[in-house]
């Protein structure tokens, strides 16, 4: 679909990645034409953000987010969520769940053998602070200094929880072909060193907690001027690809540890900020991070693949073209 016959108008966020989305609204229903402009444009951009949509019913959140596949729902569920799909966070617990997203940079899923394809994220209730992190992890990758990227490209890495297959930290997006990492500074117990060779070797705890303190300092200093903070404004719907772009909860989300009782996952309270409400969905992956040169480079088998792959190769195309674990 070319860029001319799209019902809406984009402006770029940065010059590779991210757009801001206007003259749409996502409460109401859109043509088939729409949908598959606005699945391009997610695997094009990586991220979309849509103003202005005031309040998106949780059942229209969830169909809204089954244009790219059906909705997983590995998180914990809260009595206020609109739906069974959507995650419900707030800084006040009985509202929804609380003290998420602070473990670490991560990408939603690295538990699963096939981490989620896409996360959608809607504000209900917006606070007067609390940013929500992203970064473009192909142009991370591209930050790293020949050596660093040689000895990411070496590792694999271990979830602390579900299925502990052994994922690369770096491979490439199924879809694009670009860098991506599979990665959860907060749920990850071990690294394997050269996996399927004579030297594998799994890490030590302190050399894993080591290597995750070395990711950290990517994010935070050599690839900080890529990132992007999201301020949330009344309204406000995103649709990221889950593989391509790394988040986390922004610090000042966050009580300094000297007022939080010893909990550094304590959010700010709505006394100081307001009420906060954000509604998430993620969507089911398709894909098991395995490098390109790996004869196992394939996509996950999952119900209805003939459908999901014929997608795949489609968003493929157009992109050549142009209580359980929450996170």
């Amino acid at each position: 679909m070319c860029s001319a016959a799209r019902p809406y108008a984009l402006s770029p966020l940065f010059p590779t990645w991210g757009m801001e989305v206007q003259g749409i609204d996502l409460k109401q229903p859109v043509s088939q034409e729409t949908i598959e402009a606005i699945r391009e444009d997610v695997t094009k951009h990586r991220l979309l953000i849509f103003r202005n949509q005031g309040v998106v019913s949780g059942e229209r959140h969830v169909e809204i987010s089954n244009w790219f596949g059906p909705c997983e729902s590995t998180f914990y569920k809260h009595p206020r969520s609109p739906h069974p799909d959507v995650f419900r966070v707030s800084n006040d617990r009985l509202e929804g769940c609380t003290g998420v997203g602070r473990t670490g940079w991560h990408i939603d899923g690295s538990f699963q053998t096939a981490p989620f394809s896409y996360a959608l994220y809607h504000i209900v209730s917006c606070p007067t602070k609390g940013d929500t992190v992203f970064a473009p992890l192909h142009e991370v990758v591209g930050s790293l200094p020949a050596e660093q990227r040689a000895r990411w490209d070496r590792l694999w890495m271990l979830s602390d929880r579900r299925a502990r297959d052994a994922k690369p930290l770096l491979y490439q997006h199924p879809l694009t072909g670009q860098d991506a990492l599979c990665f959860h500074l907060g749920m990850t117990e071990a690294f394997v060193w050269d996996l399927g060779t004579p030297k594998q070797q799994v890490t030590t705890p302190p050399e894993a907690v080591e290597l995750l303190r070395e990711i950290e300092e990517v994010f935070t200093k050599t690839a900080a001027h890529l990132i992007y903070h999201h301020k949330w404004q009344p309204g406000d719907f995103l649709i990221s690809d889950n593989l391509a772009l790394g988040h986390e909860a922004d610090p000042d989300t966050q009580l300094p540890p000297s007022e939080s009782e010893g909990d550094p996952d304590t959010q700010l309270p709505p006394s100081e900020v307001g009420l906060r409400v954000m509604h998430r969905t993620t969507v089911q992956g398709q894909y098991a991070p395995r490098k390109q040169e790996d004869p196992r480079f394939q996509r996950h088998a999952l119900q209805g693949d003939d459908e999901q792959q014929q997608q795949g190769q489609q968003q493929q195309a157009a992109a050549a073209g142009g209580g359980q674990p929450c996170c």
